[in-house]
C-alpha cells in the first residue's frame, strides 16, 4: 500500500510517471490540467489516446481534491460497462492505485476507499437519475462527456448546470471523434472558442507506433490508399463530410493582429445584398509561396443600404487605395462606392469564370479562416456542398445559395486567379 500511495505521490508532484502512459502530444495539457480547472475539450480520431488521458486525468484530480467526486456520461447507458468504466479501471491500475479503488459493475461506480470519493456513471437514455444525484460529503466537481457528439446539445446545458455545483473548482473533459458533417451541432460549437475552454486535437500518428501495434497501423495505412477521406475522417477525426464537400481544404485558424499587419497585400470583396439575402464583406490575403489564402475579416449586414455599408467598410480602416471587387451585376453600386471615397471595381467574370474560380480556391493547400473574425465565412466554407441528383450521385455545378461571403472571397481574389493559371 506504502509504495502505492509513494507512486501517486510522484504522479502528482511532477507527472514524470505520466510519461509512460500518455501519448506526447498531451504533455503541455496535463500540465495546464494541473494548474487550473476548466473546459478541456480532445478531439481526434481513432488510437489518438485521448480517452486514456482523460481516465488518468479524471483519478489525479480527484486524488488532488479530497472532496471532489466525478460524473462520467455516455449517450446510451448499456455502452458504459465495456467503454469508460473499463477505461477507469485501466486508469487506476496505471496509476498503481487500484487495491485502493471498488469497482461496481453492477451499481456502475467506482470509489477510491481511502477518502470515500466517487466516480459515477450515467447512460442519458435515463436522464431522471442524474436529477437525484447525491453524496454523503463533498461534491460533483469533475464531469466527463464521452462520445460527446452523440448527446443533443441542449443535454449537454442541462447536464452541467445541474452537476456542477457548489464552489469548486471545476473540471469538465469533453471527448468525440469528429462528425462527418460540418453542419453537425458539436462541429458548429466548436467554432465559437470560449473563455475558460482548451480546444486539443489529436490522431494516432502522435502516438509512440508501439502502443498502437502493427495490425492498427496496417489498417490505418490501407484505408489512407484505398480512401483518402475516409482516412481523414476516422484516423485523423478531421470532418470530411460524405464526398460532397466542395472545400476540404478549409484550416479554422484564429489570426493575431500582428500576423495581419505582415500581410503585404490585402484584398477585399463585396457581394451585394439586402433582405433576405445578405450583403457580404471579405478582406483576404494570399501567399502565393505557399499557395494559401487567408480570410480574416467580414462584415454581414441586412436591410442596409450602400451608404451605410460604405461607412462600416471605412470603419475597417480600409482606405481609398485598397481594391474593392464587387459583383458587377449592380452597377450603380459599384458607382455609390466609389462616389463614397471606396476604390471599387466590377467583377469582370465573363465565360467560365465561377467555375475556374471555384477551382482556384479547392487547389489552394489550405484556406486559412479565422473563426472568431468571420463566424459567418466559416461556416459558409464548411458547410457548402454539392447537389445530389434523384440517383444519389453528384451534380455538376455549384450551387447558388448560402454562398454570399464564398462569393465575396472570389470575387476579392479576382485580381489573382483572373490571370488564368498565375499566383
Amino acid at each position: 500500500m506504502g509504495s502505492q500511495k509513494n507512486l501517486c505521490q510522484e504522479v502528482l508532484q511532477n507527472g514524470i510517471s505520466l510519461r509512460r502512459l500518455i501519448g506526447p502530444s498531451f504533455f503541455s495539457l496535463h500540465q495546464r490540467v494541473l494548474s487550473q480547472g476548466g473546459e478541456y475539450v480532445l478531439k481526434g480520431g481513432r488510437g489518438s489516446g485521448k480517452s486514456s488521458f482523460i481516465s488518468l486525468e479524471l483519478w489525479l484530480v480527484l486524488l488532488r481534491n479530497p472532496d471532489m467526486h466525478a460524473v462520467v456520461l455516455r449517450r446510451v447507458g448499456n455502452t458504459l460497462r465495456s467503454s469508460v468504466f473499463s477505461q477507469l479501471q485501466w486508469a487506476a491500475g496505471a496509476l498503481g492505485i487500484e487495491e485502493m479503488c471498488r469497482f461496481a459493475p453492477s451499481a456502475l461506480e467506482a470509489v477510491y476507499e481511502p477518502t470515500g470519493q466517487k466516480i459515477l456513471f450515467f447512460g442519458m437514455d435515463d436522464p431522471g437519475k442524474l436529477k437525484s444525484l447525491k453524496f454523503s460529503f463533498g461534491y460533483p466537481g469533475a464531469l466527463w462527456f464521452e462520445e460527446l457528439d452523440q448527446f443533443e446539445e441542449d443535454q449537454i446545458r442541462s447536464i452541467e448546470q445541474s452537476v456542477l455545483r457548489g464552489n469548486g473548482p471545476f473540471y469538465c473533459f469533453k471527448s468525440f471523434n469528429p462528425p462527418p458533417l460540418e453542419g453537425h451541432w458539436v462541429n458548429r460549437w466548436l467554432r465559437k472558442p470560449r473563455q475558460g475552454q482548451w480546444v486539443h486535437h489529436s490522431d494516432y500518428t502522435q502516438m509512440p507506433p508501439e502502443w498502437l501495434g502493427e495490425k492498427f497501423l496496417d489498417d490505418a495505412r490501407f484505408l489512407e490508399q484505398e480512401n483518402p477521406r475516409v482516412y481523414r475522417q476516422e484516423y485523423l477525426g478531421i470532418p470530411s463530410g460524405l464526398g460532397d464537400n466542395v472545400f476540404d481544404n478549409i484550416v479554422p485558424k484564429q489570426i493575431e493582429d500582428g500576423v495581419i499587419r505582415r500581410f503585404d497585400r490585402i484584398l477585399s470583396g463585396v457581394d451585394w445584398g439586402f433582405y433576405p439575402d445578405p450583403w457580404a464583406f471579405n478582406r483576404v490575403h494570399y501567399d502565393a509561396a505557399r499557395q494559401s489564402l487567408y480570410i480574416f475579416c467580414e462584415l454581414t449586414c441586412y436591410k442596409s443600404v450602400n451608404r451605410e455599408t460604405a461607412n462600416r467598410i471605412k470603419e475597417l480602416g480600409v482606405g481609398p487605395k485598397e481594391q474593392i471587387t464587387a459583383d458587377s451585376a449592380e452597377p450603380k453600386s459599384v458607382e455609390d462606392y466609389r462616389e463614397y471615397g471606396l476604390f471599387c471595381r466590377g467583377a469582370a467574370k465573363g465565360p467560365g469564370s465561377v467555375g475556374y474560380s471555384f477551382h482556384w480556391l479547392q487547389g489552394l493547400r489550405k484556406i486559412f479562416i479565422d473563426p472568431v473574425r468571420c463566424p459567418d465565412t466559416l461556416k459558409e466554407f464548411l458547410e457548402y456542398r454539392y447537389d445530389r441528383g434523384k440517383d444519389g450521385k453528384i451534380l455538376p455545378g455549384y450551387p447558388d445559395r448560402n454562398n454570399h461571403h464564398i462569393d465575396a472571397v472570389r470575387y476579392a481574389t479576382e485580381p489573382i486567379w483572373g490571370r488564368r493559371g498565375n499566383g
